[in-house]
């Protein structure tokens, strides 16, 4: 027992000490011409592994955007410095799914503990960007008695516009998209704010409720005992929570199912992302309570679903369909052997990590035997096969609600169902592209000397649809955009829309 504490105590010094000289690292300058190796390796490794690299961007473009970024590094720096100069040419290929990871400062387990027992600062809230302003979506935790609607004027004196304008080039959509960066950045504005202010114990803003403005300090707060046990509660897992797939931290199901009028008639699914976990349970007994009950009016809202699972979005096509069908067309990789560097292990969980070491030869010997080259390039044949639709498919009206937020595999399935007719698209054009996106699997790269990391989508994954060739999102059938004043009165305009047309549509069959 006395020797197994020592070893304890031996451990735990060493964690302290490795996150200790990480976190130095990160205040230490790196020399210029180390810089300009990692935007060199940076440029080989999309070249090599990316699919589908020079889509939305000339190989001269890119390579004089590389090149000119080298010649502005005459200075040793930081690698948060250096990231925000790499992120926007990495940001400037214009696909979403690429992106520069920041290194992150580490924390000991001591203080990895304390912030779990905390609440946190400026990611209580949900926000909403309008042209270069900042505005409180939602408050739900009544922080600071701050109003929905009530703009960010200041964060520690610092202007929020001036914020906005540094982490605005770091956010990229898939090609000239242009709805989904304001949604993107912010989602992700506190995680930039975090990145390069670190974690503070208190913020002081300065807010501005109509004509009043006012400044305050948000500090952090710890946990009751009563939150800490309705979290444990949260995350408890009944079978519905399973089905629905329950999120303890938005307290929300990812995917439900209600009845909007009386007699059945109009269905509503939310469906917050495809997570892929217990969907094809969730979409059987959902399409089985529709045939059931004879709903004539569907109605699926995907706004602010980032995507997820083909698998998922390809099951759900089959309950629309009305013939067999391919969903994706064959998958386009980069050579026969780039799929082998992909992060294979990272997607086992640590238990059984040693099967997938033990399974890595037959999945080398999968990857290239399926691989096919046809007219000098390489395809990854049949990977989803086509498919036929289910016994139970629906057969009424279709509507699909989608926003610039909708993206990914929001958007792939979003664009089948409108080029095969089987939905009207009602709201705003999505960030995913319309004709498809590098994703899949990915090869992380580390560069070099920053050491931060480069993940690169090695499948290119379309719709088998006739593309658009737009180099856009997925544009609605009917575009409904709504106001910044009707997003923070909660007035949804688009599923109001919806329902006016369906009960237009009953009168008149009446």
């Amino acid at each position: 027992m006395k020797k197994f504490s020592h070893v304890l105590v031996s451990l735990l010094l060493v964690s302290c000490t490795s996150v200790k000289e990480f976190n130095k690292k990160l205040e230490e300058p790196i020399p210029s011409v180390k810089l300009k190796q990692d935007v060199d390796f940076a440029n080989k490794k999309l070249q090599k592994f990316h699919p589908n690299l020079y889509w939305y961007i000339t190989k001269n473009q890119l390579d004089y955007k590389f090149d000119s970024l080298k010649q502005t590094i005459k200075q040793p720096l930081k690698p948060s410095e250096f990231y925000l100069k790499l992120a926007p040419i990495i940001a400037d290929v214009r696909e979403g799914h690429l992106r520069l990871v920041p290194l992150e400062k580490k924390l000991t387990k001591k203080e990895t503990k304390k912030l779990k027992n905390q609440k946190g600062l400026l990611n209580r809230f949900n926000y909403v960007i309008q042209d270069n302003h900042l505005y409180l979506k939602d408050n739900a935790e009544n922080v600071g008695n701050l109003k929905v609607g009530t703009e960010l004027l200041k964060i520690n004196n610092v202007p929020v516009a001036e914020i906005l304008n540094k982490y605005r080039p770091l956010v990229t959509s898939d090609g000239y998209n242009t709805t989904y960066q304001k949604y993107s950045l912010a989602r992700r504005f506190n995680t930039y704010f975090t990145l390069e202010y670190g974690i503070l114990d208190s913020v002081k803003i300065e807010t501005k409720q109509k004509d009043s403005i006012q400044t305050l300090v948000l500090k952090r707060e710890t946990k009751t005992k009563t939150e800490k046990k309705k979290e444990k509660q949260d995350q408890k897992l009944t079978q519905e929570k399973k089905t629905k797939g329950y999120n303890p931290i938005t307290k929300s199901f990812n995917r439900n199912l209600q009845f909007l009028a009386k007699d059945s008639s109009v269905a509503y699914i939310k469906i917050k992302s495809f997570s892929g976990t217990y969907s094809k349970k969730f979409y059987k007994e959902t399409f089985a309570t529709l045939k059931k009950a004879k709903t004539k009016y569907l109605i699926i809202d995907i706004r602010d679903n980032l995507g997820g699972s083909l698998a998922e979005i390809n099951n759900l096509y089959t309950y629309f369909a009305k013939e067999k069908f391919k969903f994706i067309k064959d998958i386009e990789v980069s050579s026969r052997t780039s799929i082998l560097s992909t992060d294979y292990l990272s997607n086992f969980p640590t238990f059984t990590k040693p099967l997938g070491i033990i399974s890595y030869p037959l999945y080398m010997m999968f990857s290239v035997i399926s691989t096919k080259k046809k007219d000098g390039k390489f395809y990854i044949k049949d990977l989803f096969p086509s498919k036929k639709p289910k016994t139970n498919a629906y057969n009424g009206e279709t509507y699909v609600l989608i926003n610039g937020s909708s993206f990914s595999a929001s958007s792939v399935i979003s664009a089948k169902l409108k080029a095969d007719h089987l939905a009207t698209l009602v709201g705003e054009e999505t960030g995913g592209a319309n004709d498809g996106t590098v994703a899949g699997i990915y090869t992380t790269q580390k560069l070099p000397n920053s050491k931060m990391k480069l993940p690169i989508g090695l499948f290119l994954i379309q719709p088998n649809i006739e593309f658009s060739n737009t180099m856009k999102g997925v544009t609605p059938n009917v575009e409904i955009i709504p106001t910044l004043e009707e997003v923070l009165q909660k007035k949804d305009v688009q599923l109001n829309w919806i329902l006016n047309d369906i009960s237009s549509k009953k009168t008149s069959q009446k």
